[in-house]
């Protein structure tokens, strides 16, 4: 069955899912540059998933998901510096990586497929 619309998408409903769970995790942070930079982070994964599928062409579409797979990074990078600047603890920073990385991972296999089955 091919996917219709972008919210069909696994890879884009775990990276709301991660948005949502950064928003949460970061909500009451006083640092509000830190704040804001790792919430825009976190949403621009699964708006680059949208933004990418309404392309309608497989190779813009791996364009926009490998920007989300930087993006996810991005995120990463900086749960690591939350944790070493004290505004998350261990168990914080790893329920939030291994959150990143089963997004990663679920992205990559996106673009896999693509290049598969164009």
């Amino acid at each position: 069955m091919k996917i219709q619309k972008f919210e069909e998408i696994i890879a884009w409903q775990k990276a709301q899912e991660l948005a949502v769970r950064i928003y949460r995790k970061f909500s009451e942070l006083e640092d509000k540059t830190f704040k804001s930079q790792i919430c825009r982070a976190a949403i621009s994964i699964s708006n680059n998933i949208a933004e990418g599928f309404d392309r309608k062409s497989d190779k813009e579409f791996s364009y926009f998901l490998y920007i989300g797979l930087g993006s996810n990074s991005e995120v990463k990078s900086m749960v690591y510096l939350a944790n070493k600047l004290g505004y998350i603890q261990q168990d914080d920073q790893e329920e939030l990586l291994g959150f990143s990385s089963e997004v990663a991972k679920v992205i990559r296999g996106l673009i896999k497929s693509i290049k598969i089955n164009p």
